[in-house]
């Protein structure tokens, strides 16, 4: 019986100690050491052993190659390796895997630390029409955005004078130049229309953001409301999401609003904090378990799979939990991934009151792999000098997927809101205030009234997609764990 221990870090990079080499942890054959498809022998390897959905997909079975040749012929077929891994490898329901030809980049990326201008922004289509125009979510702090005269509820429709379409929005906003104009807009009418304001942004490499983005609380008709809107499950800044909820406790707040509403997700284990901070350090209650491809899942203990609430941060500081059993959840189509998570994993225990859209309907978690067999192709950073030099390609497939503490999993359709609430074009508001839409209806939920007339959207956002969709953290969720794989 070999064991393999397996340590799922921050970013959910897997850490494999072996005491020989795991390379016949994959079926097949290796290809003739002459061909030039190393990329692509470390992409079918990795799926291989990795994959969810390694049984679904015919390519990947273990005896698909009965030799040497057979092999190296087949992936020789394919000189993309972007194009092998989308369309070959891909089970034809997985929506999330994704590839990136640096893993350097996609590890500073899960960090948390990015090239970006700081604007978080939304795109809409015209209805009936090609063309785009954006509207502005949030300004990230001590970035470039933040310097200039833009800010939440901004609209715009051109870039560098070029109006926005469904054609072109991607290379204008997401291409290579640094700087670029947006050609900005107003509301007038209900109609959104071009007013001469120009504003110039720039991207800076190494930008951090601090998804811990704003802790606030109330007393509103004898209630002691606390609000933290939370962009992202950022592992470097579980201190910080600690010390957001010691100010909450220490403002004794009766009732949470946890605004969700942006976040696409990230480590499995701030989530798990984060669900312990508000429902309690209950160690002996089960938060999320574990689901594996059929040829792993044999191989895991129970306790191997399982995940429990936490008392403490990984650095040992203990928990500031507030105890309630009753939680408002601000959740949107932009809700992915470990936010789902958060929602299900909660669910077995407390009121989850979801007010907002229906989320993305991600469930799966991932894993960063690179080629590295001798660790079976799993990314440990202490391990960078034993990647093949001349393959610096990642692959993020997806490998599981977790269940709450009642076996429930299947949202892949998204969780539906209980009360239905869109974001107003019209009326964004200003993120942390009472008056904004979705948290004053969340206060009028807790307390029975409201400082706003009505909710009567009139500008609803059809959403077509967003900044945070074109980094290369969107919609993930990673496990932060050691497991013991015996076989």
């Amino acid at each position: 019986m070999k064991k393999i221990s397996i340590l799922f870090l921050c970013l959910g990079f897997l850490f494999v100690k072996c005491k020989k080499n795991d390379d016949d942890l994959a079926a097949g054959p290796n290809p003739d050491p002459s061909a030039n498809v190393d990329v692509q022998n470390f992409m079918w390897k990795a799926m291989n052993i990795w994959y969810f959905w390694q049984g679904e997909v015919p390519v990947l079975a273990d005896n698909r190659f009965p030799n040497s040749s057979s092999y190296t012929e087949y992936l020789e077929q394919f000189q993309n390796p972007e194009t092998f891994y989308n369309n070959e490898l891909l089970f034809s329901q997985d929506r999330f895997s994704f590839l990136n030809e640096d893993y350097k980049i996609l590890v500073q990326n899960f960090a948390g630390i990015s090239k970006s201008n700081g604007l978080e922004f939304g795109l809409v289509r015209f209805s009936g029409s090609d063309d785009v125009f954006g509207y502005v979510r949030y300004i990230v702090p001590n970035s470039d955005a933040s310097t200039k005269d833009i800010k939440r509820g901004d609209i715009f429709t051109g870039v560098n004078g070029q109006t926005l379409t469904i054609n072109n929005y991607i290379g204008l906003l997401f291409g290579e130049s640094d700087t670029y104009t947006l050609n900005m807009a107003t509301i007038e009418n209900s109609t959104v229309a071009p007013n001469g304001v120009e504003v110039i942004l720039t991207k800076q490499e190494g930008l951090t953001e601090n998804p811990v983005f704003l802790t606030k609380s109330f007393e509103i008709n004898g209630k002691k409301i606390g609000y933290l809107m939370y962009n992202g499950f950022t592992k470097n800044f579980d201190e910080q999401l600690n010390t957001a909820f010691g100010q909450l406790k220490a403002d004794e707040v009766t009732d949470l609003v946890l605004d969700l509403r942006y976040n696409s997700g990230g480590s499995v284990n701030s989530s798990r904090l984060l669900a312990s901070m508000i429902y309690g350090a209950k160690t002996t209650d089960l938060y999320i378990r574990q689901r594996w491809n059929a040829k792993r899942q044999a191989q895991f203990k129970a306790s191997d799979l399982e995940d429990y609430f936490a008392d403490k941060t990984e650095a040992g500081t203990v928990l500031n939990t507030l105890n309630h059993t009753k939680v408002y959840i601000l959740a949107t189509r932009s809700t992915a991934s470990a936010s789902e998570l958060l929602i299900n994993g909660l669910e077995p225990y407390i009121d989850v009151v979801h007010i907002g859209t229906t989320t993305t309907g991600k469930n799966e978690f991932s894993i960063t792999m690179v080629d590295d067999a001798d660790n079976s192709y799993l990314y440990n950073a202490s391990r960078e000098n034993k990647i093949k030099a001349n393959n610096q390609w990642a692959i993020q497939p997806l490998v599981g997927r977790n269940e709450n503490a009642d076996g429930f999993s299947d949202y892949t359709e998204g969780l539906a809101p209980d009360i239905v609430l869109d974001e107003d074009l019209a009326n964004l508001g200003i993120l942390g205030d009472a008056n904004e839409p979705l948290l004053a209806r969340a206060i009028q939920e807790i307390t029975g009234t409201s400082a706003k007339m009505d909710f009567v959207v009139q500008l609803p956002i059809n959403l077509l997609t967003s900044s945070k969709m074109f980094t290369l953290g969107k919609d993930n969720m990673y496990l932060d764990k050691e497991i013991n794989i015996s076989f």
